[in-house]
């Protein structure tokens, strides 16, 4: 090894040997380069990744979980890993896409193994349950936050992405799994109202807070949200908000029926004692569920479809004319008066 050089005043130039791996290198050989098992991938050992097509289209979303805002600070790492992947597998499964693989950013305070090989282990689980192998990404060091961002890729048939622009007045509107639990779970995580209500219901309290931590993608109904639907998203920032997005994008706008908005037996418990108002299942986000508009004849395909695969899928509504704000009818069709729709960062 050679002698380190000198400056002037005698003191060393420390330079990297660049046969070594740096300690970024390093951590990705060692955690993440097992996950990389797509040929395309080049086992991590290139600053690219090729994705192949066969004449499909390519879909691309992108999401990121921060720290303090998207998970808390002392959420296991696994459920972390997960919920960064699985956003953005609802992405996909909402625009009718099958996983491709994937690209994931870490900003990390630290390189601690005891927060890394768990984190990894669930992000490998995941990326070969829902067969989205990792491509590439790139780790840097923060004195911040942390943040996971990831950007998945999916595949359609040429032309047949859905998107937020084809709902027709008449079409129904439906709705995968339940809605409100994820904010029930972080209101449980954070001490809130729920936290108190369930105190004594072990059972509630792991249902919800697991809502919250790891969401449930609906990659299984991508092909029939594809052949069926003609506009979905996936709720993430809350129903009634994400609805009214749709809405726009499309140039209509919709009438809800609060009571037919499906509740697991433990919001529904919440609600009856009033412990939450309906406004914060509706408006609290972090659901992941796919939301979408179906002609009305293939409406009950496409719950058949979800009844095949053991997903719940519900109609809420109907898409009709105009530019308001979709309307959220109670029991007796009086409007409720939302004062916010879904969460903003901003």
């Amino acid at each position: 090894m050679a002698s380190p050089s000198r400056r002037d005043d005698g003191s060393a130039i420390v330079t990297q040997d660049r046969t070594q791996p740096s300690g970024e290198d390093s951590l990705i050989a060692h955690y993440f380069k097992p996950l990389a098992t797509d040929p395309g991938a080049f086992g991590l050992v290139d600053d690219a990744a090729v994705l192949s097509s066969s004449g499909e289209d390519i879909v691309v979303t992108t999401d990121a979980v921060v720290e303090g805002v998207h998970y808390l600070a002392d959420d296991p790492p696994d459920t972390i890993a997960r919920k960064a992947l699985r956003v953005n597998l609802s992405d996909l499964a909402a625009k009718g896409a099958v996983p491709a693989g994937f690209v994931l950013t870490l900003a990390l305070r630290s390189q601690e193994d005891a927060w890394l090989r768990p984190f990894a282990d669930a992000l490998g689980e995941d990326a070969s349950t829902f067969a989205c192998p990792l491509l590439g990404g790139d780790t840097v060091s923060t004195p911040g936050p942390q943040m996971i961002s990831i950007t998945a890729f999916g595949r359609v048939p040429q032309g047949r992405m859905v998107g937020r622009t084809g709902a027709k007045p008449g079409d129904c509107i439906l709705v995968t799994g339940t809605i409100g639990d994820a904010a029930l779970g972080l209101d449980v995580l954070k001490g809130g109202a729920a936290a108190a209500a369930v105190a004594s219901d072990p059972a509630a309290r792991e249902a919800l807070v697991s809502r919250y931590r790891v969401p449930q993608p609906r990659n299984v109904l991508a092909r029939a949200v594809r052949d069926h639907a003609t506009a979905a998203m996936d709720v993430s920032d809350g129903l009634a908000g994400d609805l009214a997005k749709l809405c726009a994008a499309s140039g209509v706008s919709a009438s809800v029926d609060v009571t037919s908005v499906p509740l697991s037996a433990a919001a529904a418990g919440l609600l009856a004692r009033n412990v939450v108002c309906v406004e914060t299942l509706l408006a609290g986000g972090d659901d992941y569920e796919v939301l979408c508009t179906v002609p009305q004849a293939q409406s009950e395909a496409l719950m058949a479809a979800g009844r095949a695969r053991g997903v719940a899928v519900t109609m809420i509504g109907t898409i009709v004319e105009g530019q308001e704000r979709p309307r959220f009818l109670d029991g007796q069709g009086q409007e409720l008066l939302l004062t916010r729709l879904s969460y903003s960062h901003f």
